[in-house]
């Protein structure tokens, strides 16, 4: 069985990819078992530089895995050289990881204790449409540092980049059966990462519907995962910020990958006192941000997904209901969708529902309590951002909004070096920084009598 894969600016079929059946998944799955055991003993220093090559050979290949991302999901070819890269350095700064992989010698009495940081064995990653370069490396990389090995499953209409690095794994000198990607459907690839017994842990990024389906069938295997799900995610503008800034950077905190970024701040709160002054300026900036051709050097937002998912975030804006301003959108052939902005009630679906899509509300709100209040009324909690000139404020709101990651006075969400994840129904667990190779490991204890 194949699937077509459609390049959505064109929506023309740029190729084929095999689907892996299920007995197929279960091969790799074996031969995935049968290389960690020989993977785990390689000595840390080897391994580490083993990882060094592979992001070595991935910035060689930097380009040509932009322009296929261009090609394949519709990101602006800014955006995908950054994706690229972003695996390159997740990969480079976890290949320190083997030779600084810790244990701790604890004292007690009739002897000595140390522990150990044991890898946990087959690891099953898989990685969503919205960014499928990035996430994968979020979770293979710091898998294959602690000395696990990896089966991939990409999503079904964006496979092309994560099976060209998996090519690259073996020119890199990865040993075989050590990162396998296997293209395919949820259904029966990825479902068999959770029941079968011989993947140890589950890595998800996408839905919270369908992380709840794969935290269920892990727990009824006692099987670990880490679930990286919605948002809805509040950018909050107070009186005495940067006015000028705040409203200049807030579309492309929204909209930056068309909105199909689970960090994506697509509610915009607004201090009572500056509201009017920042919808004046805003007015002008979502209105500036270039909708095009994703090849396109100076395009800052390209197409949405797929048709399905174009007619999913039109749905919630029929006929203009509660649109205050909209940029524009190419016509023709392409699953495009215009930056809009709305002005709903606080009770409105549109504040509620992640759209993933170029939609953000903007709300009013009187004082910082009344903020907080708007920004934690919500199922998800991954990311935020804080615009505010008063440092204690920043620190008051920052502790008082239930988010994984915040940024003040910026839309940053993603820096690998530091820890990423949400609260509530926006998942469980940690990606990058020190805090991943935690997920990737099990503490073995050993007393040894003297």
């Amino acid at each position: 069985m194949t699937f077509d894969v459609i390049n959505p600016a064109t929506e023309k079929v740029v190729r084929s990819v095999p689907h892996t059946s299920l007995e197929e998944t279960d091969a790799a799955i074996a031969r995935a078992q049968k290389a960690f055991e020989s993977w785990r003993t390689v000595a840390p220093g080897d391994r580490a530089r083993l990882l060094r090559r592979f992001a070595e050979v991935v910035d060689a290949h930097n380009e040509e895995l932009a322009r296929l991302e261009v090609e394949n999901s519709g990101h602006t070819i800014g955006n995908a050289r950054w994706e690229a890269g972003n695996v390159r350095d997740v990969l480079q700064y976890y290949s320190a990881a083997p030779e600084r992989l810790f244990g701790k010698q604890i004292p007690v009495a009739g002897g000595l204790d140390v522990t150990f940081h044991e890898p946990l064995g087959v690891v099953g990653v898989i990685v969503p449409w919205n960014f499928p370069m990035p996430i994968a490396g979020w979770g293979f990389a710091p898998a294959l540092a602690a000395g696990n090995t990896v089966v991939l499953k990409p999503a079904e209409v964006t496979p092309l980049t994560a099976v060209r690095l998996g090519e690259l794994a073996l020119e890199a000198g990865i040993p075989e059966g050590v990162f396998q990607v296997l293209p395919g459907k949820g259904g029966v690839v990825g479902n068999r990462f959770v029941t079968h017994p011989l993947v140890r842990k589950v890595v998800f990024t996408g839905s919270t519907e369908v992380g709840k389906q794969v935290m269920a069938g892990c727990a009824d295997r006692v099987k670990r995962v880490t679930l990286e799900l919605g948002g809805k995610s509040a950018n909050i503008v107070f009186a005495d910020s940067d006015l000028e800034k705040a409203a200049a950077t807030a579309p492309y905190g929204v909209f930056d990958n068309a909105g199909q970024d689970c960090c994506a701040r697509s509610r915009i709160l607004v201090q009572a006192s500056a509201y009017d002054r920042f919808m004046e300026l805003l007015e002008p900036a979502v209105q500036g941000v270039k909708v095009g051709e994703p090849g396109d050097e100076a395009t800052e937002m390209g197409p949405l997904i797929t048709a399905a998912h174009l007619g999913k975030v039109a749905s919630y804006v029929p006929d203009d209901t509660h649109v205050a301003f909209r940029g524009t959108a190419p016509d023709g052939p392409g699953f495009w969708f215009p930056p809009t902005v709305l002005t709903p009630p606080a009770d409105h679906v549109t504040v509620h529902e992640e759209i993933f899509g170029p939609v953000v509300v903007v709300l009013p709100f009187e004082d910082e309590a009344d903020a907080v209040r708007i920004a934690n009324d919500s199922e998800y909690g991954l990311s935020g951002s804080i615009w505010t000139n008063d440092v204690g404020r920043a620190i008051r709101v920052s502790r008082a909004v239930e988010a994984g990651n915040l940024s003040v006075n910026s839309h940053s969400s993603v820096r690998y070096w530091t820890p990423f994840g949400g609260v509530k129904q926006s998942g469980l667990g940690r990606e990058l920084g020190p805090d991943a190779l935690d997920a990737f490991t099990e503490v073995k204890n050993v007393f040894i009598a003297t």
